[in-house]
């Protein structure tokens, strides 16, 4: 079986990348027949002077052939005597990083085009470092269009210095300390060489028109490079990603697997080596148990290792579910905690205090990014301050999880230690990242169970502790309903605490302004302590502008999805406005109020509210009669 090489190709736009590929498995004749023909008579169709257009052979969507850029990633797979490829050509656009992030996440090297002509642009840079995030330890820097400069060699060695002096920065001991998105993985191997992609020198063969440059040509090059990756981490780990269970329905044809009772652990074995009889512990339950049977598809082995996809049977009952990790000895980090860098990929900016999912593993959970400690300058590696993180930017921040789950730093191990931030409400990625380190506060941190708690609390006062969550725009009677309403609960002998959005910014959240940010942590704080007085047994009323769907559906997550029931008094902005009891829309309208809900600054109008209010045209007597009817099956 021939070795595999898994590489990426990026760079700035125009670089030559597709035209690159494209030449490469022309002249080596890696294109089946019609694959040939059709590249030939595309070609004749585009240019009148009948050159072949090697790009054509990668830029398959119409867009790309139109803009003549690439805008997905575009994988080719082919063969020489001596090695198998898969080729992702990335895009270039700074539009499209995220694409190019994602052919850099599954490569062994990078091939990095430069143009000769323009030299190194800000985009190289940004490639290069998302390349070192995504781990890739082995590079090759083509210097592109030599045939433009004449084959100078003088030209080419200037720019040869320039990647040198980019390579010992970021590579250098005293750097990788400063540099978050460079202390991820050394360097292995750098090769760099002058190319002509439109005329095919030193690409398949060495060019006659460099004599001067003595290296071999890319081809062989890649042919021979040796990519092979360990792990630094020791022992054997395996991130659970299904669980067996007994009387499930399966294909196995063995008499074990066959077994009504059996139950399995499946997964692929990212460290080490296992052998039956060895004991095993599972994290984060640090439950032990002995590997009594090992199987890879159908076949029982003895000994299992790293890469073999594999099924797990223990001698004993253990906590295991997806996203536990199996491993011997000591095994990686459970915390709650780390600091990690990321790249952000969405269109929305990225905020300290935003609540997202992240997959580290096979596990999924919320996390929410506690804070940006820097962004990183793509074009000179310097740390600068940062509140918010724009599309294509790449910041280190501290991320806290929901519970204590099991990852590594990703120098250890790329499964456990990259991560996918995924968006809440859209469920689209949003980031991708490496983890650094665990964060040591967080293993010194233990919830400490108390003999009186939620439960003897609320049975004490007799009552179901929730949280009555009112939003709505700045005058549509949200406090007054709710007001109302704990008056209510109060005279049926109920515990009420009411939160309102001034009296709690006049005390807990006295630091905070009204910038996106701040209301974010703002509705973050409230929420901790809703949950906290839910915990006491009391029934909380919480009136919040909180106009954004995604700090509600925090909200709702930190409080507790049962315990959270979402009121949307759903009043207009022409009856608040005219009520305008505190004068704030007129202020706003002045201008004396910059980033108002409802003028300044948008209301998302919740999607599936529990309950909507809409107080025009009622007295607030029938408004809380109202809801007071419908909270019947939750409080009463």
């Amino acid at each position: 079986m021939k070795d595999l090489l898994k590489f990426v190709t990026c760079g700035s736009v125009d670089d030559g990348k597709s035209t690159l590929l494209g030449h490469m498995l022309y002249d080596a004749k890696l294109l089946y027949t019609d694959q040939r023909q059709a590249l030939e008579l595309d070609s004749r169709i585009g240019n009148k002077d009948g050159r072949i257009d090697y790009s054509l052979l990668l830029d398959g969507l119409m867009a790309e052939r139109e803009q003549g850029i690439t805008i997905d990633v575009a994988y080719r797979y082919f063969h020489t005597q001596n090695r198998s490829f898969i080729a992702a050509d990335a895009p270039g656009h700074e539009e499209y990083t995220r694409n190019m992030a994602v052919g850099a996440s599954f490569a062994q090297l990078a091939l990095i085009l430069v143009d000769a002509s323009r030299g190194i642009l800000v985009q190289t840079k940004r490639h290069i470092r998302i390349c070192i995030l995504m781990g890739i330890r082995h590079y090759v820097f083509a210097v592109n269009k030599m045939d433009l400069l004449s084959y100078n060699r003088e030209s080419y060695l200037k720019i040869q210095k320039e990647l040198e002096k980019i390579i010992d920065e970021i590579s250098s001991e005293a750097f990788q300390k400063q540099n978050a998105s460079a202390a991820v993985l050394p360097y292995e191997s750098v090769y760099i060489l002058p190319v002509s992609a439109a005329e095919g020198d030193n690409i398949t063969k060495k060019s006659g028109n460099m004599t001067w440059f003595e290296g071999c040509p890319l081809l062989e090059y890649l042919e021979t490079v040796d990519v092979t990756y360990k792990n630094s981490g020791s022992g054997f780990m395996m991130p659970v990603q299904r669980v067996v269970k007994p009387q499930s329905r399966c294909a196995w044809k063995t008499s074990s697997l066959e077994d009504t009772n059996f139950r399995g652990f499946q997964g692929q074995i990212e460290n080490g080596l296992l052998h039956t009889g060895e004991e095993i512990t599972a994290l984060p339950s640090r439950e032990k148990a002995k590997v009594e049977e090992i199987f890879v598809t159908d076949r029982k082995v003895e000994t299992a290792v790293a890469g073999q996809a594999v099924t797990l049977r223990l001698d004993k009952e253990i906590d295991i579910s997806r996203g536990s990790v199996l491993v011997t000895g000591k095994g990686p980090d459970v915390s709650s905690m780390c600091t990690a860098v990321l790249l952000w990929m969405d269109e929305v900016p990225l905020l300290a205090g935003k609540n997202y999912y992240i997959k580290v593993g096979t596990k999924m959970l919320p996390a929410t990014v506690m804070s940006i400690k820097y962004s990183i300058d793509v074009n000179t590696g310097m740390h600068l301050p940062a509140q918010q993180l724009q599309k294509n930017e790449i910041a280190c921040c501290d991320l806290v999880f929901s519970e204590k789950t099991v990852f590594t730093s990703f120098e250890q191990n790329k499964a456990l230690g990259g991560f996918l931030l995924i968006d809440r409400i859209s469920n689209q990625t949003a980031a991708c990242g490496v983890i650094r380190h665990s964060l040591r506060r967080s293993d010194n941190l233990t919830w400490q169970e108390t003999t009186i708690g939620r439960k003897e609390r609320s049975e004490q006062k007799g009552q179901s502790p929730k949280t009555l969550w009112f939003t709505g725009l700045s005058g549509a009677g949200k406090t007054a309903l709710a007001n109302e309403i704990e008056k209510r609960l109060w005279k049926m002998g109920k515990h009420t605490m009411l939160l309102d959005g001034d009296n709690v910014r006049m005390g807990l959240n006295k630091n905070l302004g009204f910038k996106e940010q701040d209301r974010i942590e703002n509705i973050r704080r409230v929420s901790e302590v809703a949950k906290l007085f839910n915990d006491a047994g009391l029934i909380v009323l919480a009136s919040f502008i909180s106009p954004f769907e995604r700090d509600r559906e925090n909200a709702r997550e930190i409080i507790g999805r049962d315990d959270f029931i979402e009121i949307y008094v759903s009043t207009s902005l022409k009856e608040c406005e005219r009520r305008d009891v505190k004068g704030l829309y007129r202020k706003a309208r002045a201008g004396e109020i910059p980033n108002f809900t409802g003028i300044g600054s948008p209301y998302e109008v919740p999607e599936n509210p529990d309950i909507v209010i809409n107080t025009e045209g009622k007295s607030l007597s029938e408004n809380a009669d109202d809801l007071m009817r419908q909270l019947e099956k939750w409080l009463l």
